[in-house]
């Protein structure tokens, strides 16, 4: 009994380290974000009153000599860079709505562009460690209808679909979207350390309902199909491996592969509004927090630096889309001013982005909470 209770008590310790991990990847991935419009902020000439670390009570605070604030705050969840006169008229020549639009606009779009570049020196590792992210097949059908010639063999890497390059799985989705049972498909794989060209052809048609449609895939490629919960490698018949290709590919390859995840992103955000995919399938940050935990611990390292990338992707798209109180919408609502010669009322303006970061707050608590059930 001492035994299980003192395995037990490491198993929680182990998965506590796992969760304090995917903490300090949000929080970094914050802070660059804050730190991209910091830089451009002082390259320009901007008065920033704070830059924090964190949201919540000071745990460290400490003030320059021209009254800049720099502070830690208690909960890590979050960060800002306040600029002096940011939603408000301020006579200060350097107060935010007192400097050009152009310039304005480049300190709002600097924190996603620090966000994504930071996402591709991390897709860039792990593509120099682990080889460029590619599609194993790991558990295939044996079906005599087909004949071994237009089937995969197990543990075939994919590298190319139709003459499209192939990353994650929804990359086979998108190039064998349209295709019916019967079709002869051309791969580019890597078969015993070999690479060759294969025809497959389909078990079944290629139509996809949204990115989670995986027992569809599975079939149409004669792949096995296991159902597994988020975080578990072996879900499917499918398993992410990496293929070193050189050093020019790896770098070609690592742009490429940083707009499949925004692609990706972009996928979910239109099958979400279109209906094709449940609110389920969408969490907060408790819930980014858990999944990146639990991938950490499935797939160790590799998996710690894909999804590094991947919430690096996710927060730059996220801040640019014409959201209220996100970048974006900061970005147009300047743009606007800078087309019509004056600004939107401060005060309009100032409460649609409240009332914007209110809906985004309740809106990551609702699905948050509504994964629990």
């Amino acid at each position: 009994m001492e035994f299980l209770l003192l395995a037990s008590f490491g198993e929680i310790m182990t998965y506590v380290l796992y969760v304090l991990v995917a903490v300090l990847i949000l929080l970094l991935m914050i802070t660059v974000h804050e730190f991209g419009h910091y830089v451009a902020g002082k390259i320009f000439g901007f008065g920033i009153e704070e830059f924090a670390i964190g949201f919540g009570p000071k745990i460290f605070s400490k003030t320059k000599k021209d009254g800049e604030v720099f502070s830690v705050r208690v909960l890590p969840l979050g960060g800002f860079c306040a600029f002096k006169g940011e939603d408000e008229d301020d006579p200060d020549p350097s107060a935010f709505n007192n400097k050009k639009p152009w310039q304005r606009i480049i300190v709002l779009i600097s924190g996603a562009l620090m966000n994504y570049l930071l996402a591709l020196i991390v897709i860039g590792l792990m593509f120099g460690i682990y080889g460029h992210t590619a599609i194993m097949a790991y558990e295939t059908s044996k079906n005599p209808e087909y004949g071994a010639e237009y089937s995969f063999a197990d543990r075939d890497v994919i590298l190319k679909a139709d003459g499209k390059n192939v990353y994650l799985v929804t990359d086979l989705m998108s190039a064998l979207e349209g295709h019916r049972a019967g079709d002869e498909v051309t791969f580019d794989i890597i078969r015993q350390g070999e690479r060759q060209n294969i025809t497959v052809k389909l078990r079944a048609d290629a139509e996809f309902v949204n990115v989670e449609d995986m027992s569809r895939l599975c079939e149409a490629l004669g792949v096995s199909y296991t159902a597994g919960e988020t975080g578990e490698v072996s879900a499917t018949g499918f398993r992410m491996t990496g293929v070193s290709l050189g050093f020019f590919h790896t770098l070609g390859r690592t742009f490429e592969y940083s707009f499949k995840l925004a692609g990706t992103i972009f996928t979910v955000i239109g099958q979400l509004f279109s209906g094709d995919l449940g609110i389920n399938a969408v969490g907060g940050t408790v819930t980014t927090i858990s999944v990146t935990a639990e991938a950490i611990r499935a797939g160790g390292l590799w998996s710690l630096l894909n999804i590094t990338a991947f919430i690096g992707v996710n927060l730059a798209v996220f801040n640019l889309l014409p959201v209220p109180a996100l970048d974006g919408s900061r970005a147009i609502f300047t743009l606007i001013e800078w087309i019509r010669k004056k600004p939107i009322n401060r005060r309009v303006e100032g409460i649609i982005h409240a009332a914007g970061f209110v809906i985004i707050i309740l809106f990551a608590i609702f699905v948050d909470v509504q994964q629990c059930f």
